[in-house]
């Protein structure tokens, strides 16, 4: 294997960004879907294809150069959550002239303060109008399997609601995986609603949600990027880890006197969330068909006039005169 630098991080190169609203003319305008927009026409035409909408190009706000963005159908997106840390949160403030303020949520970073909105309007800071205060932005790399090229696409969000929601949920997720291998997500924009102040306001939000497996596969360890890549077979869900180190399932199973031994050694496949619950993946069928033999081996056993020895492997004694 090559070398690397040391002294730098390495990181996949930025494709594009996946955002929840556009601008019409200069007017901002949130999106019930996903806005897929990158320098390359290649990457926003496959998009448009996989979820709809007509690509176009696109020239952001304060900006001169052009890109290429397309308005999908979709709602939500199939992601992968890569190894590392994919998830970071600023309170921020921009304006023309950039960065003003980017703040951790107890010190201002760029002065080196406390944070300047709770200390001005106190904990409900994040109430007031934006651009008076910070926002609380995040964001999520991820990678786009069905698209082209093996870099990053960067999902940004300035909702104060989502925040909370997506620490928490990359949170557990690294907790299990200790931020080694690949996580299927659903990035979803679900529509929702708050009362304040006797007014009703409407947003949207973006949920990161688990992808065809469940929270104990995916606390359980790394999982393969096979497995990540296609988390769901013939429409199952399929275990999202694998076997332990050093514990070999079938040889334990031929090993078995009964096929109740053998289902009772899938069963504690099952609590380690090897197998699916619903046995449809490999290791079951196979185990299945052991059981199988043994259930066979045991009615022939049984059909024979010979005597056949216990659990024990001992033979019925004979009394003799």
């Amino acid at each position: 294997m090559g070398s690397r630098l040391l002294n730098i991080q390495r990181r996949a190169a930025e494709h594009g960004r996946l955002r929840t609203g556009y601008t019409q003319g200069k007017r901002p305008m949130r999106s019930a879907t996903w806005v897929v927009t990158s320098h390359s026409e290649e990457h926003v035409r496959k998009a448009a294809g996989l979820w709809g909408g007509e690509p176009e190009q696109w020239t952001p706000l304060n900006s001169t150069i052009t890109q290429w963005r397309v308005i999908t159908k979709a709602s939500a997106v199939e992601a992968l959550i890569t190894p590392g840390d994919p998830l970071n949160q600023y309170n921020e403030l921009w304006s023309a002239g950039g960065c003003q303020r980017r703040c951790d949520g107890e010190t201002e970073l760029l002065s080196r303060q406390p944070c300047l909105c709770a200390r001005q309007f106190g904990e409900d800071w994040h109430t007031q109008p934006k651009g008076r205060v910070c926002s609380a932005t995040s964001r999520l790399n991820v990678m786009l399997p069905d698209l082209s090229g093996m870099g990053m696409w960067r999902a940004e969000t300035h909702s104060f609601y989502a925040a909370s929601e997506w620490g928490g949920m990359v949170d557990m997720v690294l907790a299990g995986t200790n931020g080694q291998g690949f996580v299927p997500v659903t990035l979803r924009i679900e529509p929702r609603q708050a009362v304040r102040d006797g007014q009703t306001k409407k947003f949207p939000v973006v949920v990161v949600e688990l992808r065809g497996m469940t929270p104990r596969q995916a606390l359980a360890g790394p999982m393969t990027a096979a497995t990540a890549l296609d988390p769901a077979a013939g429409g199952q869900a399929v275990a999202a880890i694998e076997a332990p180190k050093g514990r070999d399932w079938i040889a334990e199973a031929q090993g078995a006197l009964t096929s109740d031994d053998v289902r009772d050694l899938w069963m504690e496949a099952r609590q380690e969330g090897v197998v699916h619950p619903k046995g449809t993946d490999p290791l079951s069928k196979q185990l299945t068909a052991i059981a199988a033999e043994k259930d066979a081996e045991h009615q022939q056993a049984h059909s024979s006039n010979e005597k056949q020895p216990d659990e024990d492997g001992a033979y019925e004694a004979e009394l003799v005169d």
